[in-house]
Parts: structure tokens; sequence; C-alpha cells
């Protein structure tokens, strides 16, 4: 079930909602962004799931290489 919300932001961030997200999607986009920081969720059964994720682990992993590398080099 959804509810109507009136909010009130500047012009300029409007405009640049409704370019970049479009119209129609704009609440769907806000939602999304505010959805983390509002319902409670189970952090331990997030990190479970994200961890099953095997490409998301790759990634993970070959990212945490690279910036251990980088790490090394700056503290030349």
């Amino acid at each position: 079930m959804h509810k109507k919300l009136t909010i009130t932001i500047d012009e300029k961030i409007y405009r640049g909602l409704y370019a970049t997200i479009g119209a129609g999607k704009i609440s769907q986009f806000i939602e999304s962004l505010l959805e983390p920081h509002v319902i409670n969720t189970n952090l331990a059964e997030a990190y479970r799931a994200m961890a099953l994720d095997e490409v998301r682990e790759k990634e993970a992993h070959a990212w945490v290489e690279g910036v251990i590398g980088d790490v090394s080099d700056a503290a030349r």
C-alpha cells in the first residue's frame, strides 16, 4: 500500500530529478533511496545473502586485491 506524501524541495533539485529520473519515476527513485535508512533490516541475513552471491564476491575480491596494490605503492 502506498501513501501520498507532499514534500517541498528546491526547484533546481526538482528539475534535476525530472530530467535525470523522468516523469512518473521520481517517487520510486526517492523510495529506493530512503528504504535502507528507514526500514529495519536484519543485517546478518543481508550479509549472508551477499556472501552467497558468487559474482559479487569475485568482484569484491578483485577490488580488494587492486586496493592492496595501491596501498603498497603509496607506502614507497
